[in-house]
């Protein structure tokens, strides 16, 4: 397994190299870089200045061979351009946990409810129920992201207030709930700050998700160890619910993979509605702001997390399928 995963960086190192070089390009195609920084009231003198201190004076290569070494050693203490006193690594590792208290609690949600669902569906095959449940998903489906994020912010947070009727959802902000983590934090934070993004990102997620889980279990459903395990007297519901689920969870967790590194990116809406610092949050901050330190510092990384969900999928695969072989 191990001699797998070596020969997969290996395999992907080309490519890793590849998105800094385009990210490092694009980024000075659109403008110089010190003049977005300075404004159009800088004197040349002051560009010139601010391009040593920057190291943009340095051919494009060796401002890429720099940087990629700056991304080995994990040295992201450039100072950002749009926060001032804040380096990329502090608000980097600021970031990491307003978008994980939403995330993950979102993908393990999402995941579990839409699977049963799904279950339920291929169960109830052609039935009221399976009908029902599937024109509901599409309903899901059809409705726009920031339809249910602004609905979301209306009834389960601006209109009790409105009423005078107390919630515990913030329409905005994010305070530390982790006492590991932040001195002084309280649990209750995330219930006020985070149930909400969350409980809109699974109504989100149910219904894309709740079609692709339902169309595996049915598809699996026709398999012939369905039909010998039906023949030998096994219950319909133990067929489905133990035996199908177990031979699903390989395109179940490629679903679960692939959208793992865009649950980040995907938060953007939520976090930028929310007002949560988190990384989408201060990515498109960023971009707004034309903060390239902290621009190439965050595609980076999500350039590495996307690497290393492709890879633990292969390996999830071979852990669950004995049948699969890492070679």
């Amino acid at each position: 397994m191990w001699a797998f995963i070596v020969r997969k960086l290996l395999y992907y190192i080309p490519v890793y190299l590849g998105i800094i070089l385009i990210l490092m390009g694009a980024l000075r195609i659109k403008g110089d870089p010190a003049y977005a920084y300075l404004g159009k009231n800088a004197t040349q003198q002051q560009l010139e200045l601010l391009r040593q201190q920057m190291g943009l004076d340095d051919p494009f290569l060796i401002q890429y061979v720099k940087y990629l070494g700056k991304i080995a050693t994990l040295d992201f203490e450039e100072e950002s351009w749009a926060q001032d006193g804040r380096s990329v690594r502090d608000i980097l590792i600021r970031s990491i946990p307003p978008s994980l208290s939403i995330t993950v609690p979102t993908l393990f949600a999402s995941v579990c409810i839409s699977i049963v669902i799904a279950l339920i569906s291929a169960y109830f095959r052609g039935r009221a129920v399976d009908q029902i449940l599937m024109v509901l998903a599409v309903l899901g489906m059809s409705i726009s992201y920031l339809v249910y994020i602004i609905f979301g912010q209306f009834f389960g947070a601006g209109l009790p207030q409105i009423k005078g009727v107390y919630t515990p959802f913030a329409v905005k902000g994010y305070e530390p709930w982790m006492p590991l983590l932040s001195e002084g934090a309280n649990p209750i934070n995330w219930v006020t700050y985070c149930l909400l993004p969350v409980i809109i990102g699974v109504i989100v997620a149910m219904g894309y998700d709740t079609r692709f889980y339902r169309a595996v279990m049915v598809e699996e459903s026709s398999r012939d160890y369905i039909t010998t395990a039906l023949a030998k007297g096994a219950s319909k519901r133990k067929v489905m619910f133990v035996h199908m689920l177990k031979n699903a969870m390989i395109p179940i967790i490629t679903r679960v993979m692939t959208t793992l590194p865009f649950l980040i990116t995907g938060a953007i809406l939520i976090e930028i509605y929310f007002i949560i610092p988190g990384m989408g949050f201060q990515l498109i901050n960023a971009i707004r702001a034309n903060d390239f330190p902290v621009v190439q510092g965050f595609v980076a990384v999500f350039a590495v997390i996307f690497i290393i969900s492709v890879i633990l999928t292969d390996v999830l695969y071979a852990i669950v399928d004995p049948r699969i072989r890492l070679s």
